[in-house]
């Protein structure tokens, strides 16, 4: 099958995917590129539609991967399409209509010492996908993205999470009910503070311990700073006032992966 003209409906809808509200009313999200459909694919997410350049033709490196995927409609697409469908200024050559999953918390509730990073207020997509990235890295248990959290499915946190969006569970919850839950079931909380009492060097990363990451220019809500149990400090030489929050999320989540490898 052959797509060519950008006036044609299922082309209007899959374009329509870049923005939020269609993505919640359609309950689907947009992905590009043969790096992040690739991942998709390996991933057995529920990918309902795959377009790729009908002049460049099916990537190789997604031929071994369209045997048995059940339901999977394949489409040759226009130039044209492709850039209608697209977020970016040089347009990848394939793009995937994927459906949302449930992204529930009990999951991460329910695991034992885990290590889980906690987005309390992150607004820019950019460092929402790029903690994700980390935490996949680092070996977290998981993501969990509280309120007034960048959309996961904003095609800018998708393309900073590099695949990382299919390898880890990343729960969307409300931080008020889900963190004292998690207290209840044993869970450190932590967060990161100018005035922290003790060095993330020195703190003891071991067990059950969710890190708590504020917003870029705010930092945690009085609500969610309420609830946690201790607040570390990142120790700067430099005269920075502040790291972003990307790169704190990433700083606290390898030094527990270090502390966690030498201990086990």
């Amino acid at each position: 099958m052959e797509i060519m003209s950008v006036q044609n409906a299922r082309v209007k809808e899959w374009a329509s995917l870049q923005e939020k509200k269609h993505r919640d009313k359609s309950g689907t999200y947009i992905i590009e590129g043969v790096h992040l459909v690739q991942e998709a694919l390996l991933a057995q997410a529920e990918v309902e539609v795959l377009a790729y350049s009908s002049e460049t033709g099916m990537p190789a490196e997604l031929k071994p991967l369209l045997q048995d995927v059940p339901g999977m409609e394949v489409v040759g697409v226009s130039a044209a399409v492709i850039a209608k469908c697209s977020s970016t200024n040089t347009p990848q050559p394939v793009f995937a209509v994927v459906r949302k999953k449930p992204r529930g918390a009990e999951a991460l509730l329910a695991m034992k010492d885990a290590l889980v990073i906690v987005l309390d207020g992150v607004q820019d997509p950019g460092n929402v996908g790029t903690i994700i990235r980390s935490a996949d890295a680092a070996g977290a248990a998981g993501v969990v993205l509280g309120r007034g959290c960048a959309d996961l499915y904003n095609p800018k946190t998708i393309r900073s999470t590099m695949g990382s969006l299919f390898h880890l569970p990343i729960a969307e919850a409300e931080l008020a009910e889900l963190l004292p839950e998690a207290q209840r079931r044993g869970t450190l909380l932590l967060s990161t503070s100018l005035q922290g009492a003790e060095s993330c060097y020195s703190h003891d990363f071991r067990g059950s311990q969710w890190l708590v990451i504020g917003s870029e220019g705010r930092g945690i809500s009085p609500e969610t700073a309420a609830l946690v149990d201790k607040s570390l400090l990142i120790p700067m030489k430099g005269r920075a006032e502040s790291l972003n929050a990307a790169m704190a999320a990433t700083i606290l989540l390898f030094e527990g992966m270090r502390q966690r490898e030498i201990h086990r």
